[in-house]
């Protein structure tokens, strides 16, 4: 079995409360990596594209709020 299906097979026995406990864990790690990311990304200037739509929208009034 690979590591993986037996890691799944693992945590199909879980029981409920600690399949839980394991779901928030798993859960703020992701938004962990995703903050991250999303950190190193914007000091890359990955996401500069967005800002200057975002402001050439406002200068053609084009910008609508959410």
């Amino acid at each position: 079995m690979l590591q993986i299906e037996q890691i799944q097979s693992e945590i199909e026995a879980l029981p409920e409360t600690d399949f839980a406990r394991l779901r928030n864990w798993f859960a703020q790690k992701d938004w962990e990596r995703w903050d991250k990311q999303l950190a190193a990304d914007t000091a890359a200037g990955k996401l500069d594209f967005l800002r200057k739509e975002a402001l050439a929208a406002k200068a053609q009034g084009t910008l609508r709020d959410l």
